[in-house]
C-alpha cells in the first residue's frame, strides 16, 4: 500500500466516524446505511445489536425524543490493513432533553472501538463497541428517551 492510498485510507475512516455523529444528532438517521454494513454490531454499553435495522432503531429509540444532542469524536487512532481497518476514538456525547425533571442534561464520555472494512461504497463499520469512562447529569434525561 503506498502512503497516499493510506492516508486517503485513513481520512477516509476518520470521516466516517465523524459522519456518524452528524447523523445522530442531525439525522436522517436511516442514513447509517453509509457509516455501516447491513450486518454490523454494534455494543453500546454492553447492550448488542445486530444489524443495519436493529442498530437505527436503537438510536432512534435512545435518542429521538431528546431537544438536542451532539456526539463529538477525537483523537482517532486508525490501523489499515489491506481491506480491513481498527480505529479507536474518544467521545463525548451531550444530550439535552428540556423540562427533564431533576435536570434536562446528561453527558457520556468515554470511547468507540471500531473494526471497518472497505466496500466498493468505501470504508464501512462491522463492529462499533462503546465503552463508557463516566456519565455526569440526570439519566432521566435518555432513560425518558430510550422507554
Amino acid at each position: 500500500m503506498t502512503f497516499e492510498q493510506e492516508t486517503r485510507d485513513r481520512q477516509e475512516i476518520i470521516d466516517l466516524t465523524i459522519a456518524y455523529g452528524w447523523l445522530l444528532d442531525h439525522g436522517p438517521r436511516e442514513q447509517l446505511s453509509t457509516v455501516f454494513t447491513q450486518d454490523a454490531v454494534a455494543d453500546y454499553g454492553g447492550q448488542v445489536f445486530v444489524g443495519l435495522d436493529a442498530i437505527v432503531d436503537k438510536v432512534e429509540q435512545a435518542l429521538g425524543s431528546l431537544t438536542i444532542s451532539q456526539h463529538i469524536v477525537s483523537n482517532q487512532q486508525v490501523t489499515v490493513v489491506g481491506d480491513a481497518a481498527s480505529c479507536r476514538c474518544y467521545l463525548h456525547a451531550q444530550h439535552h432533553r428540556a423540562g427533564t425533571p431533576g435536570g434536562e442534561n446528561y453527558v457520556i464520555a468515554g470511547r468507540y472501538l471500531d473494526k471497518l472494512i472497505r466496500t466498493n461504497d468505501g470504508w464501512r463499520i462491522t463492529h462499533r463497541q462503546l465503552v463508557v469512562d463516566w456519565t455526569e447529569g440526570n439519566i432521566d434525561v435518555v432513560a425518558k428517551a430510550s422507554s
